[in-house]
Formats: C-alpha cells, sequence, structure tokens
C-alpha cells in the first residue's frame, strides 16, 4: 500500500467520520431465484447456467422460504439491502405481494432491485418499499453495451427520475473488475448527482467459469473507488460487497475506505465459520460498532416470531419448517440455504 492510496484512505475515513455515527451493520440481499429471462449479461453465473434458464419453474426460491431468510435476518440485525433476483421471474402481482410479505416481516418499509418498474407498478409498491435500485454495473457506455447487451441504461435512469418524483429512496449497483478505468470515477459521479442517488452498492467482481473474466480486482483497486466516492458524496450511503474467496481479507480495508456497512456475503451458509469470525474482528479493527451479527444467534423462541406473523396458518407451518431447518443448520455450520 503506497503513501498516495494510504493518504486517499484516511481522507476517505476523516470524512466518514465527520458525517456518520461509527455504527455499522450487515446488509442481507434477499434473492427470490437464480433464474433470469435474460441472462446475457457476460460476467454473471445467471448468463452461463442455461439449463435453469430454460427451466424458469424450477428455479423460483418458494415463499416460505423467502420469509424464513427475512425472519432470520430481521433477528440477526441484517438489514436488507433489498429484494432481487433474475428478471422476468415472477409476475409484478407475485412480486407486490412478497415484497408486501418482507415488509410485514421486517414492520418497514424495504430496499427493492427488481428491474425497470413503470410509474403504474411504482405506486403499487409503494406501501411496502423504501427505496428503489437500478443495477447500472457500469458507468462506461461502450463497456456497458459489451457486458450488459441487453440491459440498457436508459430505461433505469427513466426509473429512478420517476422514483425521485414519487417520494422513493434511489440507489445503484456498480462492479468492480469489468474492465473499468480510474478515468469513468467522473461519470459515476455525475450519474449520481443527476439521478440524486441516496445510495450506492459496489461490488467486486466474482469470476465465474464460463465468462470472459478470472480475476477479481485487487482489494486497493476496489477500495480506491469506494474512497473516492466517499469524499466527493460525504453523506452518502455506501455500501460494499464481500466475495467469498476475499471477505476476510479487506473488510476492514473498505470501511476505512468510507463504507457504510458491507452486504454480499453468504451469511447463513457460511454463519459462524472463521471467515464470519475474522470480518468481525476486522469490523471492530476498524473501529466500528457492528449491529448486526455473523456468528452468533439470539436465543428466542423461533416459533413464537412466525406466529406473531399476519400469514395465513398454511403458510406459517411451511414457514416455521423451514426456519427450524435452517436454524438447526447453522448452528451445525452445515446449511444448504439458498445463497448468491
Amino acid at each position: 500500500m503506497d503513501d498516495k492510496f494510504k493518504d486517499l484512505v484516511e481522507k476517505a475515513n476523516q470524512t466518514f467520520l465527520a458525517n456518520h455515527n461509527k455504527e455499522t451493520w450487515f446488509g442481507r440481499c434477499i434473492f427470490l431465484s437464480w433464474y433470469c429471462d435474460v441472462g446475457t449479461c457476460n460476467f454473471c453465473f445467471r448468463s452461463t447456467i442455461k439449463h435453469k434458464i430454460r427451466h424458469a419453474e424450477t428455479a423460483k426460491r418458494t415463499i416460505s422460504s423467502i420469509l424464513t431468510d427475512a425472519i432470520i435476518g430481521k433477528n440477526l440485525g441484517w438489514r436488507i439491502e433489498f429484494l432481487t433476483g433474475g428478471y422476468r421471474i415472477f409476475s409484478f402481482e407475485e412480486m407486490l405481494d412478497i415484497t408486501k410479505k418482507v415488509s410485514q416481516v421486517y414492520g418497514e418499509k424495504i430496499w427493492i432491485n427488481l428491474g425497470t418498474l413503470t410509474e403504474e407498478q411504482l405506486l403499487k409498491i409503494k406501501p411496502y418499499v423504501e427505496g428503489i435500485c437500478a443495477s447500472i454495473e457500469t458507468v462506461n457506455p461502450v463497456l456497458h453495451k459489451e457486458i450488459c447487451p441487453d440491459k440498457p441504461i436508459g430505461p433505469y435512469s427513466e426509473m429512478l427520475k420517476t422514483a425521485d418524483r414519487m417520494g422513493f429512496k434511489k440507489s445503484m449497483t456498480i462492479v468492480i473488475g469489468l474492465g473499468e478505468s480510474k478515468d469513468d470515477f467522473g461519470t459515476l459521479a455525475a450519474f449520481i448527482r443527476e439521478h440524486k442517488l441516496d445510495r450506492i452498492t459496489f461490488y467486486a467482481l466474482k469470476p465465474v467459469k464460463g465468462t470472459p473474466y478470472t480475476k477479481s480486482p485487487e482489494s486497493e483497486e476496489y477500495a480506491w473507488w469506494i474512497a473516492k466516492t466517499r469524499i466527493e458524496f460525504p453523506t452518502l450511503e455506501i455500501m460494499a460487497g464481500l466475495t467469498p474467496q476475499k471477505a476476510e481479507d479487506y473488510a476492514e480495508l473498505i470501511l476505512k475506505a468510507g463504507a457504510t456497512a458491507i452486504t454480499k456475503f453468504p451469511a447463513i451458509k457460511r454463519f459462524n465459520s472463521e471467515q464470519a469470525k475474522e470480518i468481525e474482528r476486522q469490523i471492530a479493527r476498524a473501529g466500528r460498532t457492528f449491529r448486526s451479527s455473523l456468528t452468533r444467534l439470539p436465543d428466542i423462541d423461533w416459533g413464537k416470531e412466525v406466529d406473531k406473523l399476519p400469514f395465513e396458518p398454511a403458510l406459517k407451518k411451511e414457514i416455521r419448517s423451514k426456519l427450524l431447518q435452517y436454524i438447526d443448520g447453522m448452528k451445525a455450520g452445515k446449511t444448504t440455504a439458498f445463497e448468491d
């Protein structure tokens, strides 16, 4: 780590501390499926699993599984980063129902990242949703056309502007390691300003076999984007993803670079693992107070958590069975819960 980069990180850290308290948390992305009807973004695993794309019905999560995920997250202090999944998996009415139920579990409005939505759809979903996220991935227009040929930026831009008029909070996702250059930061900053974003989520590319990508960005490269964004936008909420292979290597660095909180870690599958423990240690070394837990289950009656929810008895029964299965697996370190 050279002196210039150290100075950048220190400036970003001081900028963060001047504008935010020291609390941090784990942001949980709740996935609805691994199917995507687009399936052509060339960095994504959904572009390679052709049999799952062809058999969309078998690639959906059950409602009980999604709600189990939400119940666990709420009780471990995991804030919902957003509901997400491949495009055109569920009908809008199904997504509306899922969003409503997850919001009921948390007892508050949530964030969603479910593709481009019309003004009419945004109006219907507004009672349950605080913020709308757009999966932009890269703001370099030439690179974007190559990487996401069937997911243009324009419709997302219009949705964010509509969401702003309607009183939603707005966010975007960016993946570092797709071939962008540091010169693209100005374009990113302009996009954030134009769309009056309240949040941005950074991910470090996780190479997937069968895609053109073979290498994740170095931790300093990834942290550079976070630090530059923090300095440019002192009050912006910055979420930073951890790729599974490197999660324990750079949690401290990205927090010192100005990230508000962390996301993108298989928290159920790797609950109380050595990796999870190291992440919590690095959070402490970064001088942050962690309001979530990746290692300790609360001592509560999980059945009562299900009983108090306003769902039909048959659904509650399914959730209770799935929840106990997940909890037993988390205790034993052997859960097979769906994770992306």
